[in-house]
């Protein structure tokens, strides 16, 4: 495997220049800045996956800057206020305004920027206070024309209890230790050339277009490691592949054991390995027209396997050819389009495949069929500039993202890998968003979620003809007003109020906030 790799980079064209890493999903300013030029006709961008990298961003904002004569006076002072960061990639140093860094060095063969991260948000309603904090710090780093290095380190505590793989909420996911403390290691290197590149890396990543929350792959989940490896020969084609190592969080009892600690005897627990393979290609067959598709794999063979290390194929056939006669792997299909091709909107729908068969559609015994579906838009500057309407639905099946073998969920760390709200749900989302200045958005936003029985324990004999949503077991209705400012880069303030109304299983819902709820919030940091 190692020979392979080493070959695969030395066999690399060594005359492109190009350096690869990752900008972090959750500082999301910048990525809407640029998806709303993208309606605007101004550059055009892949939405339906990322992160992107550094360097990408660079590029369409440089691109952007060319045409002054087609931007508002704030998309103007947008694009020179994010320069100060990304023309790091495009220009020599001492040749162009910098943002503030902790550290920033750069010479011919090295380049590195360094930075802390400091935060703290605060949520207030009549049951009471809870707040987060963390801190860490973060660095990437380039070194020759080819090669690219990221890490960031982040410690976490929450005041009380508000995350669990259990609750249907968006807050990124965490693995508690001892009370309420995460931490979380993320890192990688990339080696790149002009039309791709290859690299490990510990990382969130999100695959399919959306407005709240995606329902392929969502990025909320605790980072994993993954080989990544991303192909654009031609302007028309873009292909993506990734190598997971999940967390199944599921006891080997044939690997534990117990051994003799000081006085007393401890028992060493280890967990099934579990592994991720995917794939997402995507066709531009008209400018701002993206069709893309693409198939996945959940397995739990004791070692990676390589079959799943080949990136063009269909999983769930080399799983019917190794696997014949006996139970298959975890094994999922999706489907997207997103178009631009009218100026101001954006329209995008997207299909996540569990399971699927026409002969179940039309008997009423067995018509389940395990889906996930999503459909939105989001009209912008127009008819009022510097204003945007989303609107997005979702509805997804009994039993998709859920597997009745442990080893083979949909999941790592016990958390969904698609959509928050899981199997058996639906949701609308509507919002309003105004930027009037650099810097400063103001959004107004409702969103309806509601989930039906769940039919996890019906094991895999009980699983056809569940109906969709015969009765809510849960629901949540938020109204909310959110404020926020990005000072310096990576530095914001944020401050909204919501009203929640939240009924139904309490398993899905921190006691925060059940029940109905005005919520304050604010938040300052410092990176993310």
């Amino acid at each position: 495997m190692k020979k392979t790799l080493l070959f695969i980079l030395l066999s690399l064209p060594l005359s492109a220049w190009s350096q690869t890493v990752l900008y972090d999903i959750a500082n999301t300013a910048v990525y809407d800045f640029l998806e709303e030029l993208a309606s605007e006709h101004v550059i055009t961008v892949t939405s339906e996956a990322k992160p992107w990298s550094r360097k990408y961003i660079a590029e369409k904002l440089a691109e952007a800057e060319k045409q002054q004569d087609r931007l508002t006076p704030r998309q103007q002072k947008e694009i020179a206020f994010y320069l100060k960061d990304f023309n790091k990639e495009l220009k020599p140093p001492k040749t162009y305004k910098k943002r503030f860094d902790l550290i920033f060095y750069q010479d011919s063969l090295f380049n590195i920027t360094a930075n802390i991260i400091l935060g703290i948000e605060y949520w207030n309603n009549g049951n009471g206070g809870v707040y987060h904090r963390w801190n860490g710090a973060e660095a990437f780093a380039y070194v020759g024309k080819h090669w690219g290095f990221q890490a960031s380190l982040r410690d976490n505590h929450d005041s009380k209890k508000i995350r669990d793989p259990a609750y249907l909420q968006r807050l990124p996911a965490s693995n508690y230790k001892g009370e309420n403390d995460f931490s979380e290691m993320r890192g990688g290197f990339f080696y790149s050339w002009k039309w791709g590149h290859l690299g490990l890396i510990k990382d969130n990543f999100k695959w399919g277009d959306n407005l709240h929350g995606a329902n392929i792959f969502s990025g909320r989940t605790p980072s994993f490691v993954r080989l990544d490896l991303y192909l654009n020969p031609a302007r028309w084609f873009e292909f993506r592949y990734t190598h997971g190592w999940l967390a199944s969080m599921v006891v080997d009892s044939s690997r534990s054991y117990w051994f003799q600690d000081g006085d007393h005897m401890t028992y060493r627990e280890y967990y099934r390995p579990k592994y991720l393979a995917a794939n997402l290609y995507t066709v531009k067959p008209w400018p701002r027209l993206h069709l893309y598709f693409g198939n996945s794999i959940v397995y739990d063979y004791m070692n990676a396997f390589p079959a799943y290390l080949i990136p063009f194929v269909f999983f769930k056939s080399i799983d019917h050819t190794y696997n014949a006669g006996i139970d298959n792997m975890n094994s999922q299909m999706f489907f997207g389009v997103s178009s631009r091709q009218i100026k101001h909107l954006y329209l995008y729908t997207t299909l996540f495949l569990d399971e699927i068969s026409i002969s179940r559609m039309t008997d009423p015994d067995k018509h389940s069929n395990f889906y996930s579906w999503k459909i939105g838009g989001n009209l912008s500057n127009w008819p009022l500039k510097n204003a945007a309407l989303k609107l997005e639905y979702t509805r997804t099946n009994p039993l998709t993202y859920q597997h009745y073998v442990p080893t083979l969920t949909f999941e790592t760390n016990r958390y969904n890998l698609g959509n928050y709200l899981e199997d058996n749900a639906q949701e609308i989302f509507v919002g309003i968003t105004v930027k009037p200045l650099r810097g400063l958005v103001a959004s107004l936003s409702w969103n309806a979620a509601q989930k039906g029985p769940d039919y996890t324990d019906q094991g895999n004999n009980g699983r056809l003809g569940l109906p969709f949503m015969e009765t809510v077991d849960w629901s949540q209705k938020i109204l909310a007003l959110d404020v926020s400012y990005q000072i310096i880069h990576d530095a914001f303030i944020r401050l909204s109020y919501s009203h929640r109304t939240q009924s139904g299983n309490p398993a899905y819902t921190p006691d925060f906030w059940q029940g109905k709820t005005d919520n304050f919030y604010i938040s300052v940091n410092f990176g993310f």
